[in-house]
């Protein structure tokens, strides 16, 4: 008998622990939805949960944001599964691999990846609750991981946003400023991204922690909970079309399913929902489609109200719409989600060994070949998703070429990389490295195309024969050579890690020269853009050597030592050819009319990608600013730069450039400067007849824009290998456009452009968008004065 006791008094505990277990409202102090929670709050409840029932909730610290908040998991079920939760999880694993799996349902539960669509950290403090105590039942054969908010800076900024700015008591009219944040708000994180839009390519330092322990647990279920504009009823699954092609019958029907179920609870409150509108299932690196690329159900959840609906706002239809009602619909769904897959769990564990099984994809392999720096960079991404990889074992391969968009046939050698999708991330591989996805519906939320082998501009075939490989190995750097006769190190230029160098160089004080020629010398062959360091340049660095070969262990940069600057052919490196690099004061306007997101994008760029430093300039100090200070100027993509820029500013800008100031326009920026008098760039006048009308039916408005609209496509450009813009890269440039908005040829500096043939290499793009888009400008450079 003795042997039962601890079991008794576990249960017993537990007994005891569910009836102690304070509510978020209790443990907090007030009511939950009468004021938002900061995230340390939320945090401590989360160890509150964690301490007080630690049989029923594991606590994981997962990393830390940008601005050193914690990101955590809680893993929530019956006490015997918390007791083997890890042999559970290494169980669940093998049945990717064909085994039977743990039998538990896995779901996952994702709360405020946007940080001001507010409710969902506070809806999942209370779905914690409901599971520990009311609906612990479903949690005998279920696994709930529970990340409460994957976005706390940004939820922060605004929750903070809001008890500075809110009226007390809260005001419910629409136009009351605690329902208009700023410019910065609260959606993103640190640096502006939207993480919602991360899961596939990592590039924030939340997203590569939560893919870490994603891949460790691949959960059956993964549901992202969202709010959406004031006016909207709820939003849950099924979603709409297009659906890609590899989900599958399964995974739609039990959207399906899971759909009925919230519908079944909805119905009997007279809540108001909508399905299978505006949420598809396309673009692969939302918090949904990712999930349901590596097997999940994956879903998002829509609740009407975020960062405008504040704690209560009137709706159009003159309803009040509370933080409370938001709560509940978002625990409704919760919970909801959570009994279901309990119900089915026997089947969830069945189809997902069945989705990882053998398919007969088209391609089975992708064969791509680039620089040492694009191959490892690759690698290292396709690491944190799992995806396996490996050189190939062969010297020749046969498939569809992307340059050419034709079948074709190239060499290959051991730093030829071979991705196949015989392996458990196929699904994901074919998505993300196929040519071009396969739409069922070109009316679809967001980009329709990302083809990984454009993207890095890499040489690429696909084969519908599995190729075989053998481990790859990336070659080594050589050694730097250190000899007292060096008269000059050169190194190459063709990628960021080279950008990465270069940065170093400069912010240490060396002094580097960069040939605007190709050139040969001591037997070794240069392109455009190489880096020349000259000993006579840096006489004053003792230490040159050393911090050269520093650098290039670091950027694995292999360096030439050349005994002298005489070239074999080419220009000699005291050429005015080989041109002084400085190191440039650089500024980036932030503010309105630049884009928070492109803002964002550059502020990441240089401080977390080039390691530079950079200036941000807000928008209402541009015109004092004290643009000497300065030798680049970025004005990020936006709206309403016509009006931001008048003529005063733009002549002082015009005046600042003839001076030597660069001035990089991005996007909407060019609109300030487009068709003005000192300024080369023209918008192309398209002639009326040359785009066809659309329809005036009010059904098929939506469609009919299509015609004029470019849904994220990849295009392939020319480019000028002898403009320094274009120092690196190859013949051609593949450019991503979201918009159809085209500018003409400059008389001189065209360094990208699009000619006569604009159908897309990938992606969607309407009938009309190809006459709007012929020999139109890409990037291109207009000079004036220094």
């Amino acid at each position: 008998m003795k042997r039962y006791i601890p079991f008794i008094f576990l249960l017993l505990s537990i007994t005891v622990w569910g009836q102690q277990i304070q509510s978020p409202s209790e443990f907090l102090g007030y009511e939950l939805g009468t004021q938002f929670t900061r995230h340390h709050r939320v945090v401590d409840y989360c160890n509150y949960l964690s301490e007080t029932v630690p049989g029923m909730v594991q606590l994981q610290e997962y990393g830390r944001t940008y601005e050193n908040r914690p990101l955590l998991l809680l893993y929530v079920s019956a006490p015997e599964n918390i007791g083997s939760l890890e042999e559970i999880r290494r169980s669940h694993l093998e049945s990717i691999k064909g085994g039977s799996g743990s039998g538990k349902a896995i779901v996952w539960l994702s709360y405020n990846v946007h940080g001001n669509e507010s409710v969902s950290t506070e809806a999942a403090m209370e779905t914690l609750f409901e599971l520990l105590t009311s609906k612990k039942d479903y949690l005998d054969n279920t696994v709930v991981i529970v990340d409460p908010c994957i976005n706390p800076d940004g939820r922060d900024r605004y929750v903070n946003w809001y008890y500075q700015t809110g009226n007390t008591p809260y005001q419910v009219n629409p136009e009351s400023r605690e329902h208009h944040e700023g410019w910065h708000n609260g959606r993103t994180n640190h640096y502006m991204f939207d993480l919602n839009r991360d899961w596939a390519w990592l590039q924030q330092i939340e997203s590569r922690y939560r893919i870490e322990q994603y891949n460790k647990w691949m959960p059956h279920i993964h549901v992202d909970f969202h709010e959406q504009g004031v006016d909207y009823p709820y939003y849950f699954a099924p979603a709409a079309e297009p659906f890609h092609e590899v989900i599958t019958d399964f995974q739609r029907d039990f959207q399906e399913t899971i759909g009925a179920n919230h519908a079944k609870y909805f119905d009997e409150k007279g809540w108001l929902y909508f399905t299978r509108e505006r949420f598809d299932l396309f673009y692969p690196s939302y918090g949904d489609t990712y999930p349901t690329y590596n097997g999940a159900i994956g879903m998002t959840y829509e609740q009407g109200g975020g960062g405008r609906a504040g704690l209560a706002v009137i709706t159009q239809a003159g309803d009040t719409l509370t933080l409370k009602e938001r709560i509940e619909h978002h625990l409704v769904t919760g919970l909801s989600t959570v009994e279901i897959s309990s119900q089915n769990s026997g089947q969830l564990n069945e189809e997902f060994t069945k989705f990882f099984k053998p398919k007969k994809f088209r391609y089975k392999s992708y064969v791509l070949k680039g620089t040492d720096d694009h191959l490892r960079t690759l690698t290292a991404w396709m690491d944190l998703h799992g995806i396996e990889y490996g050189s190939a074992a062969t010297n020749s391969v046969k498939g569809f070429e992307y340059r050419s968009g034709k079948n074709s046939t190239f060499n290959a050698d051991k730093n030829t990389l071979v991705i196949n999708t015989d392996q458990p991330k196929g699904a994901l591989v074919k998505v993300l490295f196929e040519p071009d996805a396969k739409l069922s519906d070109s009316l679809t939320y967001d980009i329709t195309a990302w083809s990984l082998p454009y993207a890095y501009g890499m040489e690429a075939i696909a084969s519908e024969s599995r190729i075989p490989t053998s481990p790859f190995e990336p070659d080594t750097v050589q050694a730097m050579h250190r000899d007292p006769a060096t008269y000059a190190y050169i190194t190459d230029w063709n990628s960021m890690e080279d950008a990465r160098f270069l940065a170093s160089l400069l912010q240490k004080g060396i002094r580097v020269r960069s040939a605007q020629q190709p050139f040969a010398i001591e037997g070794k062959n240069f392109n455009r853009g190489s880096l020349i360091i000259t000993k006579k340049d840096n006489a004053s660095k003792e230490d040159l050597q050393e911090i050269l070969g520093g650098l290039s262990v670091k950027y694995h940069k292999d360096i030439f030592s050349s005994k002298t600057g005489l070239v074999d052919d080419g220009r000699d490196f005291g050429s005015r050819h080989v041109k002084l690099i400085g190191a440039p004061r650089v500024a980036v306007l932030s503010g309105k009319p630049s884009s928070s997101y492109n803002f964002g994008e550059l502020w990441h760029f240089f401080e977390r990608q080039l390691h530079y430093p950079m200036s941000a300039i807000d928008a209402d100090r541009l015109e004092s600013s004290k643009l000497a200070d300065y030798d680049i100027l970025i004005l990020p993509h936006g709206e309403n730069y016509q009006s931001f820029i008048e003529e005063n500013l733009r002549t002082r800008l015009g005046k600042w450039v003839e001076d030597g100031g660069k001035l990089i326009l991005i996007g909407g920026a060019i609109k300030g400067f487009s068709d003005q008098d000192g300024f080369g760039i023209k918008t192309r006048d398209l002639k009326k007849d040359s785009i066809h009308s659309s329809s005036n039916s009010y059904e098929r408005s939506a469609r009919d824009r299509l015609k004029e609209e470019v849904k994220g496509a990849i295009f392939k450009t020319a480019l000028d290998q002898t403009h320094p813009l274009a120092f690196g890269y190859g013949d051609i440039y593949y450019t991503l456009k979201i918009k159809n908005g085209s500018y003409e040829h400059l008389d001189k500096g065209n360094v990208a452009v699009l000619g006569e043939d604009t159908q897309p290499k990938a992606g969607f793009s309407g009938s009309d968008t190809p006459e709007r888009l012929k020999n139109s400008l890409v990037f291109g450079v207009e000079s004036k004065g220094k």
